[in-house]
């Protein structure tokens, strides 16, 4: 059974970092794009880093010099590195892959079928 599981969510105060992992199970990480995306209360879902299956990167303006996505291909695990976090980045954080193979990687929402449960991330000031 295809699954996606997130790890490493919690609390931290602002300036802190973390990592988030994500755990895949009945595919490979490799041959898809992969992203991450949060979402706030009373916001939209938003993505915040996607990786396209032979490893090109794509980020929104407001992280690109602060969070880094990669990954394991040998564990099958997803991470998204964040630094120098600051209350806006306060959500629930979510690791998903993208519908089908190949094509475009991006960090539309739509595009992606298969989603995990959620971390929360909650940055104090």
């Amino acid at each position: 059974q295809e699954q996606l599981v997130e790890s490493g969510g919690g609390s931290v105060q602002t300036g802190g970092s973390l990592t988030l992992s994500c755990a895949a199970f009945g595919f490979e990480v490799r041959d898809y794009c992969m992203g991450w995306f949060r979402q706030a209360p009373g916001k939209e879902r938003e993505g915040v880093a996607v990786i396209a299956d032979h490893g090109t990167t794509s980020y929104p303006g407001s992280v690109s010099d602060r969070f880094y996505i990669s990954k394991d291909s040998a564990k099958n695990i997803l991470y998204l590195r964040m630094n120098d976090l600051n209350p806006d980045d306060t959500a629930m954080y979510y690791c998903a892959r993208k519908r089908k193979t190949g094509g475009a990687c991006s960090r539309g929402a739509s595009l992606f079928a298969l989603w995990g449960l959620g971390t929360q991330v909650t940055v104090s000031a």
